[in-house]
């Protein structure tokens, strides 16, 4: 018998390692908790700050998103967004995607499943899925709870517009979405450069703490002025075009580059993920 459904009759390689299966797993790990806990906690940190320091106000006639923060249950959607989208954001998606295959290795549980077995392609399919999953999941949980949040403290209104103006309560939530949909696509280079690095190493902390400090190196780079439009192909120089869709007027051109930019990079992150795997010696 050459062929391994000879020798295992009703096997099918695509119902190894089931979705359900992999999601339920992680779902039990105390980190996905403890991240749960911190995303859902910061609306009420922001809503204490505020009673604390009283109504934020513009500073030299300049008002900003964080200035807005209690006119509306959007408003403090909005603000929890903006204060979380470079870093804090940034830690689920790092977490999700370069915890999957490192810590199957550290726990030396990653050759099992291959021997179970669960093809190579099948095991990174269903991982990354997964991780994903989360991760939009992390994304979503942050300006509802901020929004439910809101809307006890400030009442349920519309969105005040920093530069002037408002959105309809209802226009708001569709843009909220738009804008939670944006930052998750210009994440990707962030999952797929920690979905990467966990294929790499044993080691899940390292591919956590890569993918977020090569991000922070990223951010660090776009803020050199001296490199000019050569910004323009670093994901972080985009990764607060999600305004525009707060404008009365909403401008698709920063955000259509930003996801442009983001996808590129991930698509040859996740290529060399599966290349790489595909090819490696699994010890552990």
């Amino acid at each position: 018998m050459s062929t391994l459904s000879q020798v295992a009759p009703g096997y099918r390689a695509r119902h190894t390692l089931p979705l359900r299966v992999e999601a339920v797993r992680q779902l039990r790990r105390r980190r996905t908790l403890v991240m749960a806990v911190v995303l859902t906690a910061l609306p009420f940190v922001l809503v204490a700050a505020f009673a604390i320091g009283g109504t934020p106000e513009g500073r030299d006639d300049r008002i900003s998103l964080m200035d807005t923060a209690t006119a509306s249950g959007a408003n403090l959607a909005a603000t929890a967004l903006f204060v979380s989208a470079a870093f804090l954001l940034v830690v689920p998606v790092a977490l999700f995607c370069g915890d999957t295959v490192a810590a199957e290795a550290n726990w030396s549980s990653l050759r099992y499943l291959l021997a179970a077995p669960v093809p190579r392609t099948r095991l990174l399919v269903s991982k990354l899925a997964v991780a994903l999953g989360f991760s939009a999941a992390a994304m979503v949980l942050l300006p509802l709870v901020a929004l439910a949040v809101g809307t006890a403290a400030y009442g349920w209104g519309p969105l005040r517009i920093p530069t002037g103006g408002e959105l309809p309560a209802g226009d708001a939530v569709l843009r909220l979405a738009l804008v939670v949909l944006y930052i998750f696509l210009s994440q990707l280079v962030t999952a797929a450069l920690a979905f990467w690095l966990s294929t790499v190493t044993d080691a899940p902390l390292g591919a956590v703490g890569g993918a977020v400090g090569l991000t922070i190196v990223g951010n660090v780079l776009d803020a050199v002025t001296a490199l000019g439009s050569w910004r323009d192909f670093l994901p972080a120089h985009w990764q607060f075009a999600w305004a525009d869709a707060l404008q009365p007027h909403m401008e698709w051109g920063g955000m259509v580059k930003g996801v442009s930019v983001s996808v590129a990079y991930a698509l040859v992150l996740f290529a060399l993920a599966f290349r790489g795997f595909g090819r490696k010696d699994v010890v552990s």
